[in-house]
């Protein structure tokens, strides 16, 4: 095994202009990884990651991509694979969502979600995995919801998608450890970051409801887009070249 944290190559970071995505980016930077990090609309704050990432003297490069089109996913991959190996996919990107109980989710509403989150991370898995199966092996880390392990009330068009992706995560392991293919994910609670801030702002998310979700967790606070990113890395690294199918939860004990 190498004495590096990856192979020489480069980290596909899905999302990364996010909140969290932006700290995984850095993280992975910082230990040893050059990366490709894709946005959905906002080009000025993936340009601004790409320079802290190149301030870490790594390289950086940022790509358009929405997940939820297949051919521009089967074109950036193709594209990004015929200059450079692809050692680690991140899949950090999630939908804008709304918090409606399920009663009173639209079929158009769950349409969208579905294709774009569900069926946008089959895309990229079809599209990624010969790629890194033929260049030795890599890994797949999927940034999924604590509601996995314990309901969220209004939560669904988020826990839904990501609970049939968990399935899809243990197929990977199961199916392609052989050719040196590791599938993970980080099951992540409230994050002060992204779309939480925007709900936050909006007045979906107010002091009650603060108080009540922290009753709730062992540890009284909300989790910080680094501490998701540090087991993004982990997961990603050789360090965890022995750890495959699993979910590790960044989620303050919320299932606890």
């Amino acid at each position: 095994m190498s004495d590096k944290n990856f192979p020489v190559g480069v980290a596909l970071v899905i999302g990364g202009s996010g909140g969290t995505g932006s700290a995984i980016c850095r993280e992975l930077a910082r230990a040893g990884s050059d990366v490709v990090l894709t946005y959905h609309q906002n080009q000025e704050r993936a340009n601004k990651v790409k320079a802290s990432v190149e301030a870490l003297d790594r390289q950086a490069h940022v790509v358009q991509l929405s997940i939820g089109d297949a051919n521009q996913v089967q074109e950036v991959v193709n594209q990004l694979a015929a200059k450079h190996r692809i050692h680690t996919v991140v899949i950090a990107a999630g939908s804008d969502i709304k918090q409606p109980l399920i009663r009173d989710i639209t079929p158009e509403e769950w349409k969208q979600v579905v294709d774009s989150d569900l069926n946008g991370f089959f895309n990229v898995v079809h599209h990624t995995l010969a790629h890194m199966k033929a260049s030795g092996g890599g890994s797949y880390v999927h940034i999924s919801s604590a509601g996995l392990h314990r309901w969220p009330e209004r939560d669904a068009l988020s826990v839904a998608p990501k609970a049939a992706i968990e399935s899809l995560i243990q197929g990977i392991a199961k199916e392609e450890g052989a050719h040196g293919i590791r599938a993970n994910s980080v099951a992540i609670g409230v994050i002060n970051a992204g779309i939480f801030k925007r709900l936050w702002a909006d007045g979906i998310f107010d002091e009650q409801w603060k108080e009540a979700v922290q009753e709730d967790l062992c540890l009284k606070r909300w989790g910080k887009p680094e501490e998701v990113a540090h087991a993004v890395v982990w997961l990603a690294s050789n360090k965890a070249a022995y750890t495959t199918g699993q979910i590790i939860s960044v989620d303050g004990g919320y299932g606890v």
